[in-house]
C-alpha cells in the first residue's frame, strides 16, 4: 500500500479538506501512472501516444485519463496473468460490450477494505441486520445472474440475518418482510436495493402496507433514467419513502465496478462526496478541460486503490456537476456533486477515438 494510500484510509473517510485531499492525491496517482506505463504495455502506447508519457502531473487536472470504455474493448492489466485472481464485469444490455476489470489478491483487498470504511461511515462499525429490496433468486439462479445479483452479493457482506423483500418471481413477498421487522425493526437495520427497484418494486407495491422503517438505514444505487420518465427526481424520491414507511435516513451512491471501492455516498446536504482516496473533475466536453464550480460536464473519476489495472483515473459517461467544495454539512468535506445523467455518444466519440488509436 502506497503512503498516499494509507494516510487517506487512516482518516474518516468523507473528512479531508480539498486542499489537503489534493496534495495527497496528486503525489499517489502520479506513482500510479508511472507504475501503469512500466507494466502495462497497452497504456504505455496510449501515454507515449496521446499524452506526454508517463512525466509527473503538477495538478490532478493534469493526470492522464482514458475513457472508461477502453476497458470493453482492450485488455488493460499490469500484473501477469499469473496474479489475477478475478475478473469483474460491467452491467450491458443485450448486444453491447461489458468492461472486464482484472483484479489481483492486493487490488482486491484495497478495494474491500476501502468499501467497508466508505459503507461504515452511514452504517457503523457493527454489520446490521439486512432487508434486501430484491429476490435472492438474482443471484441463486444463473440465468438471472448479471452486474445486479453480483452488487447485490457484494452489499450482502455487510448485514446479517438477510431477508429479501421479493420472492423469485419478483412478487411482493410481504410475509418476509414483517417477519424481518417483527424480528430487527425495534433497532438499526440496513435496507439496499437499486434505486429503480426500491421504487417500483417496493414504494409502489407495500406503500399501503403500513411498515414502520423509522430504525432503518438505506443505501440506494443505479442509474435515474427510469426514475425520470415516471417524473421521480430525488427530493419526490426521499420525500414519498418518508410518508410511507417513516424512512429518512437515505443514502444513493455512486460508483463503478471499473473502480470498485471508490464510492460517491450521498451526504445530508443531498450531494454526493468522494471518500479521501478519490476525486472528481468535472470537464468541459467541447474543450475537455477543468468546469469551474457550478457548471455541467463528464465526470473524471480519480482513485488510489487501482494497482492491478490501469484504472486510477477514468473519464466516464456521466454527466454531473460541483455544486459545493468543503461545505463541511456534518463534516462532509471535499466536492459534492450531483450526476446529471449519461451524455451523448457523440460527445465522447472524438476523446475516445484518439486515445484508442493510440492502443
Amino acid at each position: 500500500m502506497s503512503d498516499a494510500l494509507a494516510q487517506a484510509l487512516a482518516a474518516a473517510p468523507y473528512a479531508l479538506p480539498q486542499p489537503q485531499r489534493e496534495a495527497l492525491l496528486l503525489d499517489g496517482l502520479n506513482a500510479l501512472t508511472q507504475h501503469h506505463h512500466l507494466h502495462c504495455k497497452a497504456f504505455a502506447r496510449i501515454l507515449d501516444g496521446a499524452w506526454n508519457g508517463a512525466a509527473p502531473a503538477s495538478s490532478l487536472a493534469d493526470v492522464p485519463y482514458l475513457p472508461v470504455s477502453l476497458f470493453k474493448t482492450q485488455t488493460l492489466q499490469s500484473v501477469p496473468d499469473s496474479e489475477i485472481r478475478i475478473t469483474l464485469t460491467s452491467s450491458g444490455t443485450t448486444g453491447q460490450s461489458v468492461s472486464r476489470i482484472r483484479l489481483d489478491a492486493e487490488t482486491s483487498t484495497l478495494q474491500q477494505r476501502a468499501l467497508s470504511g466508505c459503507l461504515m461511515h452511514v452504517l457503523g462499525r457493527q454489520r446490521l441486520p439486512m432487508l434486501v429490496i430484491d429476490t435472492d433468486a438474482v443471484f441463486k439462479d444463473p440465468t438471472m445472474m448479471s452486474a445486479r445479483g453480483a452488487g447485490v452479493l457484494g452489499l450482502m457482506r455487510y448485514g446479517r440475518n438477510h431477508a429479501f423483500a421479493l420472492d423469485p418471481q419478483l412478487r411482493p413477498d410481504l410475509a418476509a418482510v414483517r417477519g424481518f421487522l417483527e424480528a430487527h425493526g425495534g433497532g438499526p437495520f440496513f435496507l439496499f436495493g437499486f434505486t429503480f427497484m426500491v421504487w417500483i418494486s417496493f414504494y409502489e407495491q407495500f406503500r399501503a402496507a403500513g411498515l414502520d422503517l423509522s430504525n432503518g438505514i438505506l443505501l440506494h444505487s443505479g442509474g435515474w433514467k427510469k426514475m425520470t420518465e415516471r417524473s421521480v427526481d430525488q427530493g419526490t424520491f426521499r420525500k414519498a419513502l418518508a410518508e410511507a414507511f417513516n424512512l429518512t435516513r437515505i443514502h444513493n451512491f455512486y460508483g463503478m465496478v471499473e473502480q470498485l471501492g471508490s464510492i460517491c455516498l450521498e451526504g445530508p446536504d443531498g450531494l454526493l462526496y468522494p471518500p479521501n482516496f478519490s476525486d472528481v473533475i468535472i470537464r468541459d466536453p467541447e474543450t475537455w478541460e477543468p468546469a469551474p464550480l457550478g457548471r455541467p460536464g463528464v465526470v473524471q473519476v480519480l482513485s488510489l486503490l487501482p494497482r492491478s489495472y490501469p484504472g486510477h483515473s477514468l473519464l466516464t459517461e456521466d454527466l454531473g456537476v460541483v455544486e459545493a467544495v468543503d461545505a463541511g454539512h456534518g463534516g462532509w468535506m471535499g466536492k459534492g456533486i450531483r450526476i446529471l445523467g449519461r451524455v451523448a455518444r457523440a460527445d465522447l466519440r472524438g476523446c475516445s477515438d484518439v486515445i484508442a488509436s493510440a492502443a
